[in-house]
Formats: structure tokens, C-alpha cells, sequence
């Protein structure tokens, strides 16, 4: 008989931070290359290698906390968004979950950072996350935070699930 996989703390863990992070990313990802905010009808869905209204908007928000030189600015905010969509979509589909939680877990990380850097020297500069104009505030340092514990958290239960073997191929256990 086959053993059903059993639903602990970890696995939950695991499930909701692909599902919650992979939703983040892929939707702060469109709203970067497309600037929904904007609602500008002309916009057509840019290409990385264009230099568009929102990359450059995106851009001017990266340069807003003075961490990269303005060069480095635009090359981010031309390749972030792909690589959130792409992370994104990696992360639902689960492939290769130990590489993609750890990579997502850098990026958020960097993210923290970043935000929490520019909080602490009290900015007053917009986040740049979903391509609106949200100020920095603790609000977004506790949601950033928030992501950052999640995304390790999956991390390191992705590393601690892959050293047991899978429930469904487990031997069984002979009943008494």
C-alpha cells in the first residue's frame, strides 16, 4: 500500500512560499516592463534591449537609493523584471526547487537590504517594487523582511526535505 505524502509544517512551508513569492514575483515582474500605473495605450510590451518609459522610470527609482552607478541603474531595470518572471514561473513549476529558492532567497535578500539601508538613512525616495510610487516606510521593510524570512525559510526546508526519501518510494513498514 502506498503511504500518502504526509502534510508537515515543512512541506506547508515549502508550498506557500513558492506559491506567495512565485505571485510576487511574476506580478511585480509585468508591472515593471509594462508600467500598469501608467495606463499609457501606446505601451506596447517592451523588449529588454529598448529603452522604454517604464525602464527608465524603473531605472530612476533604482538610482533613487544610491547603492549602483547609474550605468548599472538601467542595466537592472532592463533584465530585473525578466528575471522575476522567469524566477517566478520556476518556482511554481517547482523545477529545481533547491537552486531556485536559494536564488530567490539572494534576491530578496538584496532587496532587504537594499530597502532596509535606505530606510535606515531615512530616504525619501519610492520603493520601486510593483512600478508605483509607494514611499519607503517600516511598512515596507515589514513586508520586505516578511518575504526574506519566507523565501529562507523554503530554502532551507527544500534542503532539509531532498535529504529524506520521497514518502510515496519509502519501504513499508511491516504492521504489527
Amino acid at each position: 500500500m502506498l503511504q500518502a505524502s504526509p502534510l508537515n509544517f515543512r512541506r506547508i512551508i515549502m508550498w506557500l512560499g513558492r506559491i506567495v513569492i512565485a505571485v510576487i514575483f511574476i506580478y511585480a515582474g509585468l508591472a515593471k516592463l509594462t508600467r500598469w500605473d501608467l495606463h499609457l495605450p501606446h505601451m506596447s510590451f517592451p523588449f529588454p534591449w529598448k529603452d522604454t518609459i517604464p525602464t527608465s522610470l524603473f531605472a530612476a527609482q533604482i538610482d533613487s537609493y544610491q547603492m549602483v552607478p547609474p550605468w548599472a541603474s538601467l542595466f537592472i531595470a532592463h533584465w530585473l523584471p525578466w528575471a522575476e518572471i522567469l524566477v517566478g514561473v520556476l518556482l511554481l513549476i517547482g523545477w529545481r526547487l533547491r537552486i531556485w529558492a536559494t536564488f530567490v532567497t539572494l534576491i530578496i535578500g538584496g532587496f532587504f537590504v537594499a530597502v532596509l539601508r535606505a530606510y535606515a538613512l531615512g530616504l525619501d525616495i519610492n520603493c520601486g517594487c510593483f512600478a508605483k510610487p509607494e514611499p519607503l516606510t517600516w511598512v515596507t521593510v515589514l513586508r520586505d523582511g516578511s518575504l526574506f524570512l519566507l523565501a529562507l525559510l523554503m530554502t532551507v526546508f527544500a534542503f532539509l526535505e531532498a535529504r529524506k526519501p520521497h514518502p510515496w518510494s519509502a519501504a513499508e513498514t511491516p504492521s504489527a
